[in-house]
């Protein structure tokens, strides 16, 4: 139960993330100045568990599960072209965050994690695309209720297209396909490093792409140890820290399927949040379309369980 528990308080945290860059916003700070200062808190957090983890393998060199046993690479063995393969792979996830939290300006937080949430579809077609192979008769079920789900969730059933922000909704479509390529190209990145330093290493790469692309004056003219210390602080535990901890933790004990499952709780988080700490209006038939979502999202994993192990699901 203690790793179901994991991965579900990991899913969660992604969600409270849109609710406070829009309170930074309010604040009256930057999209390269909130991002910036949540990539930060996750570099310097991340490469204190990268720290401790080393400190406690060297401890235990030979306990099962350390980071030098049979099959995980020490950080020490790490070549340069590893550690620039995870900083390469850690580079979408900048992309994500600047086209999520942008788009954050021009829809309601509630619209921009639905937008988000396409990258289950986007994901399906960009490996039918280069697999060359159709989609099966679930996935294309599964896609046909997440259509409707988000024409439903977004609003768009009762308001119709004419009040929504055509920047906002291209930006928070190209998050979704960002997002998706992350998730492509971060499993392939050297496997066979531990969680931690894979960790590290991909929110390295992130930040040096953001400072490049935004460079770090807040870091000197004083802004940072302002209120933005604490927003920098809360996406950068929430965003960039908690998540792939938990998910290291709990994911190798329950399977991804279970975790892909469990992943989905990020939106009903991020959307509840938004109305009650945003104050945003969600109706009654959005809520459905957001449900349609989940089921959509979970109904191919729990069609692969139910081939793979009938019984095992019954009995969960």
């Amino acid at each position: 139960m203690k790793y179901l528990l994991s991965v579900l308080v990991g899913a969660m945290s992604y969600g409270v993330l849109s609710t406070i860059v829009v309170l930074a916003y309010g604040e009256g700070y930057q999209l390269g100045e909130v991002v910036g200062s949540q990539l930060l808190t996750g570099f310097i957090l991340s490469w204190l568990l990268a720290g401790y983890t080393r400190l406690r393998a060297k401890r235990t060199p030979n306990q099962p599960g350390s980071v030098t046993a049979a099959g995980v690479i020490n950080s020490s063995k790490l070549t340069w072209k590893n550690r620039l393969l995870l900083m390469m792979a850690g580079a979408p996830t900048v992309v994500t965050g600047l086209l999520y939290y942008q788009s954050l300006r021009y829809i309601p937080a509630s619209l921009a994690i639905i937008l988000l949430f396409q990258f289950t579809w986007i994901s399906v077609l960009i490996q039918a695309v280069s697999r060359r192979q159709r989609p099966n008769k679930v996935v294309l079920l599964t896609l046909i209720v997440l259509l409707g789900g988000t024409l439903l969730a977004a609003g768009i059933m009762e308001q119709g297209t004419a009040g929504f922000n055509i920047t906002g909704i291209i930006l928070g479509l190209l998050s979704a396909v960002s997002y998706s390529l992350f998730i492509l190209f971060s499993g392939k990145a050297v496997p066979s490093v531990h969680p931690a330093y894979r960790s590290a290493w991909m929110v390295t790469g992130g930040l040096v792409l953001l400072f490049v692309l935004f460079p770090p004056h807040f870091l000197f003219n004083g802004m940072l140890w302002g209120p933005l210390l604490l927003f920098g602080f809360l996406l950068g535990l929430f965003g960039a820290f908690i998540p792939p901890v938990l998910f290291a933790v709990g994911v190798p004990h329950i399977g991804e399927d279970m975790a892909g499952i469990l992943g989905a709780a990020e939106l009903p988080v991020a959307v509840l949040l938004s109305s009650f700490v945003l104050h945003e209006h969600v109706s009654q038939l959005q809520w459905f379309g957001v449900a349609l979502i989940l089921l959509g999202v979970i109904l191919p994993e729990l069609y692969k369980l139910k081939r793979l192990n009938p019984d095992r699901l019954g009995t969960r």
